[in-house]
């Protein structure tokens, strides 16, 4: 089962969470340099496999173990990719939200036209 607890929604904004993590991981990890960056990017296979586990739990696809987790749990797990891919885009970029933005509005033009938008 997933170990996320339900609470009040963050009292700051995104981009300061993920700045306060990314500053917090910075001064506390072993590993930098080179390496420490490519971990910190396989960190997000580490998160999809847990995605991908609470998946094959919620819907009691392994006999052995039946149902052990809940669709809360896959949200949660879903959650946990987003955050550490945004951590990991800014430990790639301090531009990281402006580099998500224009993605985003590319994807958005691309898959919806102009009409797309509002």
């Amino acid at each position: 089962m997933s170990d996320h607890a339900t609470s009040a929604p963050c009292p700051v904004g995104l981009w300061d969470s993920v700045e306060a993590l990314w500053t917090w991981l910075e001064s506390n990890h072993p590993t930098g340099g080179r390496e420490g960056l490519l971990l910190r990017l396989l960190k997000l296979s580490e998160e999809v496999g847990e995605v991908a586990q609470a998946v094959i739990g919620a819907t009691g696809q392994n006999p052995r173990k039946g149902v052990t987790h809940g669709w809360d749990d896959v949200q949660a797990e879903l959650c946990d990719v987003v955050i550490t891919a945004l951590v990991a885009l800014r430990t790639l970029t301090p531009d990281a939200r402006e580099v998500l933005e224009g993605h985003v509005g590319r994807v958005t033009e691309r898959s919806l036209g102009s009409g797309g938008r509002s």
